[in-house]
């Protein structure tokens, strides 16, 4: 299904009863939507500075949605690739299926976190059984799995680095404590489950429960809330335009424009903010406030 009649869908639903903050399913999780006088004092208050973007944006950032519509981009790769087994700081609590394997060095540090929380819970036996592939690689395990297995190069989101296969030295992801952990949890350091059960007629792809993806914060707390997938979190964000969220104690500005019709965001002076393409037409701001 197109990504304009998901964001119509989610439109409808989140909006129900036209109440101006909508309903989550977490209470660290709040989504309120500006007053049309809110967007427009934003947009002239001297103390905002104009950032205008270019079109390769919309290709590369932590939300570009890859898929069997939309493909990698050069930009899109991260260029922080390494290989894990020769980073040896980056890998405690868990292992790997073997030394090949590589990841973006932010994500790997965020998963090393997130791992460190796990443990103290007891939740300890991971397994990281593939991160990143070249295109060539990628095409390799195509032409020898086919795409019952694996899809074609460039159309992985293992292709960017910021996607994992996490595996359980105990048992398989759906039954394993660090699975059920994940769900739970993974969320709360920028992961979300990429192909849930319940969402294959959307994103295409069968059930993973090993495959885990960075977005970053809010983004996949607002996801988890919301039980939206990248896909439909993406037509969301463009049907909005803006919206203000609450997680975890945290404001959060978060705008889409149109590239290239529309090329600038207006940023507070001082305030940290992070640009995302959606590897569509798009390009969406995080700012905190």
């Amino acid at each position: 299904m197109h990504v304009k009649k998901w964001a119509f869908l989610l439109a409808c639903c989140l909006l129900s009863g036209c109440a101006k903050h909508a309903p989550a399913s977490s209470s660290d999780v709040r989504i309120i939507y500006p007053k049309a006088e809110e967007i427009a004092y934003t947009q002239t208050d001297s103390s905002m500075n104009a950032l205008r973007v270019q079109k390769d944006q919309v290709y590369q950032g932590n939300l570009v949605l890859i898929n069997s519509d939309y493909a990698v981009h050069p930009e899109g790769v991260q260029t922080d690739i390494v290989a894990l087994s020769s980073h040896r700081e980056l890998v405690n609590g868990f292992g790997l299926l073997d030394n090949s394997i590589e990841l973006s060095q932010r994500v790997a540090e965020q998963f090393g976190k997130m791992v460190a929380a796990a443990a103290k819970d007891d939740v300890n036996h991971f397994i990281i059984s593939s991160g990143y592939r070249d295109l060539e690689k990628q095409d390799q395990l195509y032409q020898e799995k086919g795409t019952d297995y694996a899809l074609p190069a460039g159309k992985s989101e293992h292709n960017l680095g910021l996607a994992l296969d996490i595996g359980s030295s105990l048992e398989s992801m759906d039954q394993a404590p660090e699975g059920k952990w994940l769900k739970q949890h993974a969320a709360d350091y920028g992961f979300i489950l990429r192909y849930p059960k319940d969402k294959t007629k959307i994103t295409g792809i069968q059930y993973e429960p090993w495959h885990f993806r960075y977005v970053g914060l809010p983004h996949s707390k607002i996801m988890q809330s919301n039980n939206l997938t990248l896909e439909e979190y993406l037509g969301w964000l463009k049907e909005h335009k803006t919206v203000y969220v609450n997680v975890e104690g945290q404001r959060y500005e978060i705008t889409y424009k149109d590239v290239p019709r529309e090329t600038a965001f207006q940023i507070p002076v001082d305030h940290t903010y992070e640009l995302s393409g959606d590897n569509q037409d798009g390009v969406i701001a995080t700012i905190y406030l």
